[in-house]
């Protein structure tokens, strides 16, 4: 009886543990305060912000209990990340909404009345056949993929409505660039695992860039595999994050100059006559003077590069040039985060990228490789992210009263664009504004209409993962709990298909599904005739519990096209810019890098206590906001660790946090983490530290119209207190050896 409960979610266990295992001890054996049962393993996946990771959920009398990786997921590969582990803490929330919601209040109020879903799906009901001209209906989301977007674009476009996308830290530059360069609509892999040489731009992939988990996993045999040499790593980044702390070599340099630094590596290949022959030939059209420009002895001055162990810059980018083409088709050029970061963020990642080309690395073991696309277009589809440019378009037609309704699910629009004030757009007695979430936020409090949402542990969905292992991959996620009996929410897909029926615009797929199960099934028939991969079966329902009791379905024999004509270098160089910092002048400014929580990202993480727990890795700093502050700088402010500043952006606005004394900052730069700064959005994220997304102004990189979330600068200023900042660490500063201290330390511990 106590078991039966779960028997009305669907879920599938998974079959990778033996039997062993879920065997229930003898009651004797068990202590009087334990709850006997039985455990039940069932296989998922979530998308928790940065990747797909496949996940195993140990279920016990109905309630989930425990997160681990799944195993035979082809990118995590039995690994998870902390913010899947924090899934649990989105079933049990305390503050989460229990059922619909209808304001009572002024807007922004708080005050509100709960319905019953009849109620809630007729009000939206109405809505949506009221609005007079269907293309005042805006649904934001979040940049959704596989089952759920195609449900959602199908929907959007039946209804004649507009859609946006919102994930401002999404690698979008990087992605254009990969389509120009390399005629590819996913990001290729990265196959560090193989790799000798390792030369990264900006991205901080083993924390938050592209597949932490994934690259994690092949840096661990990249460094220490069995059967091989310990392979090189050097990371270029004005910040000294993560990826740089693990380097063999960090390579701070002037923001927004990696690009140039790209080419000074190219040039000193092709004078040298090092790399692919072919390739260079070809980049460069028989005219090896084509980067003279850029020697290294001519620009090194540009890039604010220091003396590394007594090593000029010019000597260490002809060194990085040496070894990355040494190794050859084993050598990876990667650029993102940062890099892209800028106005100028496209040339700097295509030079970084042809580096790739011009050592002979695509398409190779131990290089770039790239991903076939998705095995159907119904698991292929992507809602693209919707870049700041157009964003600021749609927030002024909502303020012009263009927009009628809007409907909101994964993105918290109040808080992400706060620099554009989106609250400000839609505090209008004409603008209806629906909220689909499990917890609150800051757009959920400005809502008419809150519609609970299941947490990602109750509902059905797919997701192809956007880096994937070089193969076709498709992770299936179902629900493996029903929720609480407190809480009654409804899954976004299934809301919109009653909508469509009800609306008269179900006459086609997906939208003639009653359930998004039943359109997952249907998306996953395109599987099955495929014939090939890891599932296959004559009888549909068989294939169904073994795509559900794996956790996906995946093809290692599907590889992705060949690779492409290299780009030429004379293009490249004609895209060369500086980039485009704005802001205050004069005393008292520096260079602002942002840069995504290591747990919070940025920001949809803040709710969840042990996200808002989990130390920053370089800081140990958590639960707030803090500024890396050079120590040498924080001296001659005469700043203490601790001590309050605030912060003042290009628009005028401005925010106050703690200095933290960062030996390894740039004297000319601050660095503020993302994420924090929401105001409604439950106990554990409202009021705690700052928004830096609010006084970054609207820098946009000018090719894409992506957020230039690095090309901003900011005034310090003291704010006249101080306060100790809660760190891992606790009072023990940060310092650095010297060279000839480090030799000595670690001679002496052996």
């Amino acid at each position: 009886m106590k078991l039966a409960g779960l028997s009305t979610v669907g879920a599938v266990a998974c079959n990778i543990f033996p039997d062993r295992e879920f065997q229930e001890q003898s009651p004797l054996r068990i202590p009087e305060d334990m709850v006997t049962g039985v455990d039940n393993w069932y296989a998922t996946t979530a998308r928790g912000g940065i990747e797909t990771e496949g996940l195993v959920i140990r279920v016990m009398e109905g309630r989930a209990k425990k997160v681990e990786g799944n195993p035979l997921f082809p990118t995590n590969q039995g690994a998870h990340s902390m913010r899947s582990e924090a899934l649990l803490q989105e079933l049990y929330h305390p503050d989460r909404i229990p059922s619909p919601m209808r304001r009572v209040g002024a807007r922004g109020s708080g005050q509100w009345e709960p319905i019953t879903w009849d109620d809630a799906l007729n009000t939206l009901r109405d809505r949506l056949s009221g609005v007079s001209n269907r293309n005042q209906m805006l649904m934001v989301t979040n940049s959704m993929r596989g089952s759920m977007a195609n449900l959602a674009q199908s929907f959007a476009q039946a209804y004649g409505g507009r859609s946006a996308a919102l994930d401002l830290m999404h690698e979008t530059v990087a992605a254009q660039v990969v389509r120009d360069l390399f005629g590819q609509d996913r990001m290729p892999v990265f196959d560090i695992r193989n790799s000798e040489y390792v030369l990264s731009f900006g991205a901080d992939f083993l924390a938050t860039w592209g597949s932490p988990i994934q690259f994690s996993k092949g840096y661990g045999h990249f460094r220490q595999g069995e059967g091989r040499s310990r392979g090189t790593l050097v990371h270029v980044d004005p910040r000294f994050s993560l990826t740089a702390a693990n380097a063999d070599q960090w390579v701070p340099i002037r923001p927004g100059h990696e690009g140039r630094l790209a080419l000074s590596i190219a040039h000193v290949i092709i004078s040298e006559g090092l790399g692919s022959a072919a390739a260079v030939n070809a980049m460069t059209g028989g005219n090896r003077n084509v980067l003279e420009a850029y020697a290294p002895e001519r620009i090194s001055h540009e890039l604010n590069i220091p003396l590394i162990h007594g090593k000029s810059p010019v000597d260490m980018i002809k060194e990085i040039a040496h070894d990355l083409a040494s190794h050859g088709p084993r050598s990876i050029a990667i650029g993102g985060g940062s890099a892209g970061a800028h106005t100028n963020g496209y040339f700097n990642l295509a030079a970084i990228y042809a580096l790739n080309f011009l050592v002979g690395s695509v398409g190779q073991q131990g290089g770039v490789i790239l991903n076939p696309p998705a095995p159907t277009p119904e698991f292929g589809a992507f809602l693209n992210p919707t870049t700041v440019r157009d964003w600021q378009g749609i927030r002024n037609d909502i303020a012009g009263g263009a927009v009628r309704l809007v409907m909101v699910r994964g993105a918290d629009p109040v808080h992400s664009l706060a620099a554009l004030d989106f609250a400000g757009a839609i505090n209008r007695d004409d603008v209806f504004v629906v909220s689909f979430a499990t917890v609150p936020n800051d757009t959920s409090h400005m809502a008419d209409l809150i519609l609970p949402e299941r947490a990602a542990l109750e509902d059905w969905g797919s997701d192809v993962p956007n880096i994937g292992p070089g193969f076709q991959v498709v992770g299936i996620q179902q629900p493996v709990v029903n929720p609480l009996p407190e809480y009654d929410p409804m899954g976004f897909g299934d809301v919109l298909l009653r909508m469509a029926a009800e609306l008269g615009i179900a006459n086609k797929a997906p939208l003639n599904h009653v359930t998004f199960a039943d359109v997952l099934k249907d998306h996953a028939r395109g599987l099955q005739a495929l014939n090939r991969g890891s599932v296959r079966n004559a009888s549909f329902d068989a294939f169904w519990n073994r795509l559900l009791q794996q956790g996906g379905w995946w093809d290692e024999g599907s590889r992705g096209a060949a690779p492409p004509a290299a780009p030429r270098l004379a293009d490249i160089v004609a895209m060369a810019r500086d980039a485009v910092i704005s802001g205050p002048t004069g005393g008292n400014t520096f260079n602002l890098l942002a840069f995504p929580h290591i747990s919070l990202t940025d920001g949809r993480g803040a709710n969840l206590p042990w996200l808002q727990s989990t130390p920053d890795p370089i800081t140990s700093v958590a639960w707030t906001t803090w500024v890396e502050l050079n120590t040498d700088t924080a001296d001659l402010l005469d700043l203490k660790e601790g001590d309050y500043v605030n912060i003042e952006g290009p628009n005028g606005r401005s925010f106050t946090a703690r200095v933290y004394h960062h030996p390894a900052a740039p004297k000319d730069m601050i660095s503020v983490p993302m994420g924090q700064g929401h105001r409604n959005a439950g106990q554990y994220a409202a009021g705690r530290g700052a928004n830096v997304l609010e006084i970054l102004g609207l820098p946009v990189e000018e090719r894409t119209g992506a957020l230039a979330w690095s090309s901003t600068r900011v005034r310090l200023t003291p704010a006249g207190r101080n306060d100790s900042i809660p760190k891992f660490e606790g009072i023990v500063p940060a310092f650095q050896l010297s060279e000839h201290e480090a030799i000595v330390k670690v001679t002496n511990e052996g």
